[in-house]
């Protein structure tokens, strides 16, 4: 982070919307963002972000309101999360492909009072907030919704400060739930300024950063898109993820720096008509939001280039939690990297060196939203459980060896799935491996594994059993390998393991 940056950043006070203000400010006509309707300048962005905030206020919303969107990637989507944080408003950004039933739930937990729609999904959103009872309105125009946008420009100017005080609630994030609801977390000025300041501080981002993003921002993605604006770079909008349309647009816009779930870095290696030049702009190429297995990390490498950060992070703790280096992934593929500066990290509850992660520092969440009961158990002893298991190599290196809530338990031993996907992936003929337990009258736990193998390769199951036992012993041999043409997913691209053990429990 140059001397600029770090002076403006820390000149915000602690209120995420003065980094936005100030990025504004500082670029002028530069490009902030390219979408499927064009460029937009800063300048024109902040005209964007003031006509948010005049309707925001149009529409008698009150600090503290909540703004629920549901949209594919638009500047018009990213304007009104801006205009809320500037506002001292909640922003609120549901999973366009989320399920309908959640989605209509986390409009009901939060409070929301209104709803925007975007691109791809505004019938979604009339439905949504009919049901939900609250108003509609679209980023688009539309017959059947009335439009959020005024015809004209602001009447005013941006203020020169954001709305509010440090601690103040900005972003309520929703993940999956102990009792099968999502639970609402509670994001402050203070835990996503210091995202934004950790990100700047330890990701090694090129001088020119034209940020390629196919990943819906209203999740993982969009946390690269403020540090992009503060160095004055350009943010290219897609709406979804497919591998010719990626590679024609980082070719087109010359993208520098990318974000990924492993699944997209995956497609890529398995694409059979990949030019062989189609990254060859890209930097830095940041993946998170679920583990990718080294085999895969080495292949990417080879393939690509050394131009790979993994960051590790979770809702509660946003994106930089550990990172692991462009430098480090090739002696350590298995790791999950070093502490981000400025938050403490501790092994809880460790037996043989394994442990739950947990993190203390200014990025975590205040808590969950309505739930006492669930922050306190989550937030115990000043500390929060992340709900990973993880161990420390001698090389200082954290390595994640699974959900807690993943670990399975085979004739009184534990098994760590990742340990188990990581031997599996190293088969030539593996594309890409799941781990889970499923219930088993003898051994309280079956380890299983599901696999998805590589165009024209056939999976020997007998093989994939002999490379575990040599390496990790027979208690993590997999009883039962099942063959896949692709692992079910969440809606965030990530393997969906409690459907994997729904399905194969059933069989």
């Amino acid at each position: 982070m140059s001397e600029g940056d770090a002076a403006a950043a820390a000149a915000s006070g602690g209120l995420l919307g003065d980094i936005i203000l100030d990025a504004i400010a500082r670029h002028g006509d530069a490009i902030a963002f390219v979408d499927d309707e064009g460029e937009t300048s800063y300048r024109a962005f902040g005209q964007m972000v003031a006509q948010a905030m005049e309707r925001l206020d149009e529409l008698g919303l009150t600090r503290g309101a909540t703004v629920a969107q549901i949209s594919e990637n638009c500047t018009r989507q990213y304007a009104l999360m801006a205009a809320a944080y500037i506002g001292g408003y909640r922003s609120l950004t549901l999973h366009a492909m989320g399920g309908r039933e959640d989605q209509l739930y986390i409009l009901k937990d939060s409070g929301a009072q209104i709803l925007v729609g975007g691109p791809g999904r505004i019938a979604d959103a009339a439905s949504l907030a009919s049901d939900a009872g609250i108003a509609c309105y679209a980023h688009q125009d539309d017959d059947a919704v009335d439009p959020f946008w005024p015809a004209t420009p602001a009447s005013s100017a941006l203020p020169a400060h954001a709305v509010g005080e440090a601690e103040d609630i900005v972003r309520l994030a929703y993940t999956g739930g102990t009792t099968g609801r999502p639970k609402g977390v509670m994001l402050s000025n203070r835990a996503l300024v210091t995202n934004t300041l950790m990100a700047l501080a330890r990701i090694d981002f090129p001088a020119d950063i034209r940020f390629l993003c196919p990943a819906p921002i209203s999740h993982g993605a969009g946390s690269i898109v403020l540090p992009t604006l503060v160095r004055g770079g350009t943010v290219i909008l897609q709406r979804g993820f497919s591998v010719s349309g990626f590679a024609e647009a980082a070719r087109a816009h010359r993208a520098t720096v990318s974000w990924m779930v492993p699944t997209m870095i995956g497609a890529l290696l398995d694409a059979p008509d990949l030019p062989s030049d189609a990254l060859s702009s890209i930097d830095t190429l940041i993946y998170s939001g679920a583990p990718m297995e080294p085999a895969r990390v080495l292949e990417a490498i080879d393939r690509f280039g050394e131009i790979f950060v993994q960051c590790y992070g979770q809702s509660e703790a946003p994106n930089t939690i550990l990172i692991l280096d462009r430098g480090e992934h090739r002696a350590a593929p298995d790791a999950a990297g070093r502490p981000f500066p400025g938050i403490d990290i501790r092994l809880l509850d460790e037996t043989d060196g394994v442990g739950e992660i947990a993190v203390r520092g200014p990025l975590v969440m205040s808590g969950y939203l309505g739930m006492p009961e669930e922050s306190a158990k989550t937030l115990a002893g000043g500390w929060l459980r992340t709900g990973d298991l993880g161990r420390i190599g001698e090389d200082g290196l954290y390595r994640i060896v699974g959900r807690a809530k993943d670990m399975i338990i085979s004739g009184g031993f534990n098994v760590f799935p990742a340990e188990v996907e990581a031997v599996i992936a190293r088969d030539p003929a593996v594309s890409a491996v799941a781990v889970f337990g499923i219930p088993d009258r003898k051994w309280g736990e079956q380890v299983t594994a599901l696999v998805v193998p590589r165009a024209g390769q056939e999976i020997e199951a007998d093989r994939l059993r002999d490379a575990v036992r040599a390496a990790k012993g027979a208690v993590h041999v997999p009883k039962a390998i099942h063959i896949a043409d692709e692992l079910p997913k969440t809606g965030l691209g990530k393997p969906d393991k409690v459907a994997m053990r729904r399905l194969y429990s059933e069989g």
